[in-house]
C-alpha cells in the first residue's frame, strides 16, 4: 500500500481520501482551516454525504486516515498528492484556478522525494500541463515531479458509492511510471482503468458532465413542448429509455440542473470554445434552456394567481437534489427570493438544506416579504394557499394528496419534479400544475 496525500477536503478530496484509505492506504488529508481538521479528527464530516462518516470513523480508528493543516509535512515524503481543492466559476464562465496554483506552489517548496501530482480537481483543457511546469519552475530541492490526471466522476448524495463502485477510473499520464502509479493505487479498487492522455482525461471529464446536462435540457425542452400538445412527458420518457442507444438515466423532466458541476462546467467548457473561436452550440442551448427552465414553475403560478402578496407559500425542498445539503444553482435560490420580493409568507422544508439556506436568508422579514423554516412538510403546509416543490426528497413524497387537500387553506400545488400523478391529485380535490403533463 501507499502513502498517499490529497489536498482539499470538500466533495471531491474527503471522499477519495476516504475513499483510499478504506482500500488500505496511509491517507493524509490537508486543509488550511484547523477548525475543519479538528472536526474531522473527531469523525464528523464537514459535508453532508450518505455513509462518508461511518467510514471516515473506521479508517480514523484504524489509523489509515489522518488530518492536518501542516502541508508541508504531508507533501513531504508522500508517494503520490493528489490535488482536490475547488474551481469556481469566474464572472465570464472560465474556471478559477487560483486553488489549483496555490496547492502546486506548496507542493513544490515541500516535496522532499520523487513524487506523482495528480489532479482529480475539474479543471480546463492543458492545465495539468500548466501545472507540472508550475511546480517545476518552484520547486526548491532536486527531485522529480511528475503530474496526471485522474478526473472524479461523483454524484452528491452517492459519491461514496460513486467512488468505490465507479463504472471506471479515468487516468491521464505522459509516461509509462506515472501510469504504473495510479494504476497501482487504483487497483485494491479492482475497476476497469481507461488510460489515456493528460488532454484526454481533462475533455473526458467536460465531455460527459456536460452530455448528461444535454440530456437534461434537451428532455425539459421535449416536456415543455408536451404541455403545449397535449402529451405526457413521463409517457414519453417511458417509451424512451427502452432503446439501449439512449438508456434510462437523466430523462426526468423537471425544473432544471443545479450543484456544484453541471451549471459551472458547461460554461467551463463553453468558454474554453469561444477561446478557441469555436461554438459549441449545442452546450449553449443547454445552458440557455436550463436558465429559463428554473422560472417555469414560478411563470405558472404568476400565471394562475393576483398576487403572492400576503400569501403564506409553502417551500418543500431546498437543495438542487436529494442526499445533499449543497444549495449551488438550485432552484430554490431563484424561485424563493422573487416569492420574498412579492411580499410572500415563505414557510420552506429541508431535511437537511435548512441551516445553509438559512444564512442566505435569515428567518423573519427578508426583501419585502417574510420566511420562516419548518420541522416537517406538514408544518409549512398548514393554512397554506400555495405549495411549491423544488427537491425531490423522501420525506416529500411520503406526504400523500389527501394531506395537502386537508392541510392546506387554498390546495393548490405547483410541483417542479412531477412527484404525483396528476389525476390522484386531482381526484383528491388539489389543483396541480406539474412539468410536462
Amino acid at each position: 500500500m501507499m502513502n498517499l496525500t490529497v489536498a482539499g477536503t470538500g466533495y471531491v478530496g474527503l471522499v477519495a481520501g476516504v475513499c483510499f484509505a478504506e482500500k488500505g492506504h496511509d491517507v493524509t488529508c490537508v486543509d488550511i482551516d484547523e477548525k475543519k481538521v479538528k472536526l474531522m479528527e473527531s469523525g464528523i464530516s464537514p459535508i453532508y454525504e450518505a455513509g462518508l462518516e461511518e467510514l471516515m470513523k473506521k479508517n480514523n480508528a484504524a489509523g489509515r486516515l489522518h488530518y492536518t493543516t501542516d502541508y508541508v509535512s504531508a507533501y513531504a515524503h508522500a508517494d503520490a498528492v493528489f490535488i482536490g481543492v475547488g474551481t469556481p466559476e469566474m464572472p465570464d464562465g472560465s474556471a478559477d484556478l487560483s486553488y489549483i496554483a496555490a496547492a502546486a506552489r506548496q507542493i513544490a517548496e515541500s516535496v522532499e522525494r520523487d513524487c506523482l501530482v495528480v489532479v482529480k480537481s475539474t479543471v480546463p483543457i492543458g492545465t495539468n500541463d500548466k501545472v507540472e511546469q508550475f511546480i517545476r519552475d518552484f520547486l526548491v530541492r532536486d527531485v522529480k515531479v511528475e503530474v496526471a490526471s485522474n478526473p472524479e466522476f461523483l454524484a452528491q448524495g452517492t459519491a461514496v458509492h460513486d467512488t468505490l463502485e465507479a463504472a471506471r477510473i479515468i487516468i491521464g499520464t505522459e509516461s509509462k511510471k506515472a501510469e504504473e502509479i495510479l494504476k497501482k493505487i487504483y487497483e485494491p479498487f479492482q475497476l476497469p482503468i481507461v488510460s489515456v492522455s493528460r488532454r484526454s482525461a481533462e475533455m473526458i471529464k467536460y465531455a460527459s458532465n456536460d452530455f448528461l446536462a444535454l440530456k437534461i435540457s434537451y428532455m425539459n425542452d421535449i416536456a415543455n413542448l408536451c404541455e403545449l400538445v397535449g402529451a405526457d412527458i413521463e409517457d414519453v420518457a417511458e417509451g424512451m429509455k427502452y432503446d439501449r442507444r439512449i438508456g434510462d438515466r437523466f430523462l426526468n423532466a423537471g425544473i432544471g440542473y443545479g450543484g456544484s458541476c453541471f451549471p459551472k462546467d458547461t460554461k467551463a467548457l463553453r468558454f474554453l470554445a469561444d477561446k478557441y473561436g469555436y461554438k459549441l452550440r449545442t452546450v449553449d442551448a443547454a445552458v440557455e434552456v436550463n436558465q429559463e427552465q428554473k422560472l417555469r414553475l414560478f411563470q405558472k403560478a404568476s400565471d394562475r394567481m393576483i398576487t403572492f402578496s400576503g400569501l403564506k407559500a409553502a417551500v418543500l425542498g431546498l437543495t438542487f437534489k436529494p442526499g445533499t445539503d449543497d444549495l449551488r444553482e438550485a432552484p430554490s435560490l431563484t424561485n424563493v427570493p422573487l416569492l420574498l420580493e412579492q411580499g410572500a409568507y415563505v414557510y420552506a422544508y429541508d431535511p437537511v438544506g435548512i441551516e445553509n439556506f438559512r444564512r442566505r436568508f435569515p428567518e423573519g422579514v427578508n426583501r419585502n416579504g417574510f420566511i420562516f423554516y419548518t420541522e416537517s412538510p406538514e408544518e409549512a403546509l398548514e393554512g397554506a394557499e400555495i405549495c411549491f416543490i423544488f427537491t425531490e426528497w423522501e420525506e416529500i413524497r411520503a406526504v400523500t394528496p389527501e394531506v395537502y387537500k386537508k392541510l392546506m387553506r387554498v390546495p393548490l400545488v405547483f410541483d417542479g419534479r412531477n412527484l404525483y400523478k396528476p389525476w390522484e391529485m386531482y381526484r383528491a380535490g388539489v389543483e396541480y400544475y406539474s412539468i410536462g403533463r
